[in-house]
């Protein structure tokens, strides 16, 4: 199975990331860790997009968390099964994002490059907010879901977010069990 999942900061893409590959036993790659260095420098773009290419071309199955669409992105929506689109609100996002750097303030998260911690100022609220929400970008959504309607999944709410989840990782347990 290979999974790609994209949205907007904050919507919950690691963490889809990090149960999906699990039950499907699938490696994950979060293009967080592949774009950023230690520190918060970001990554020469021919040496991110060798390790992508790298990635797709060495494994059968995968889940992959982020946009960017710089790093193979036509590739990996292509060859998704499935691509889950997190369609939350920006007043949403920023919530999330808040309570993300309260539990996690001083820490680096498993889907973040060694050495970047959790942060949050007025560049990534900025980002979340407006930035990151530019008419293209909603434009290049849109497209995606007219080029893959069988294929992707858009939630746009926690509960479904939720129910999504419990909903793959059950019939994953299903399939594992009818083999």
């Amino acid at each position: 199975m290979k999974i790609a999942i994209i949205g907007y900061s904050g919507s919950g893409k690691s963490t889809l990331a990090q149960a999906l590959a699990v039950a499907y036993n699938a490696p994950a790659l979060y293009l967080d860790q592949v774009h950023w260095l230690p520190g918060w420098v970001e990554r020469p773009a021919a040496e991110e997009q060798g390790m992508v290419e790298r990635f797709l071309d060495q494994q059968d199955s995968w889940v992959i968390d982020g946009n960017y669409p710089s790093l193979s992105y036509e590739r990996r929506m292509a060859e998704a099964d499935q691509i889950v689109f997190l369609n939350f609100s920006r007043w949403r996002c920023l919530a999330r994002v808040a309570r993300r750097y309260l539990e996690n303030r001083g820490k680096t998260r498993l889907s973040m490059a060694a050495d970047c911690p959790e942060k949050l100022d007025g560049e990534f609220i900025r980002w979340v907010l407006w930035d990151g929400r530019t008419r293209r970008k909603r434009d290049q959504y849109a497209a995606l879901a007219a080029r893959y309607p069988d294929k992707m999944v858009i939630l746009r709410t926690p509960a479904q977010l939720d129910a999504f989840r419990r909903r793959s990782l059950a019939q994953r347990a299903a399939a594992r069990r009818g083999r």
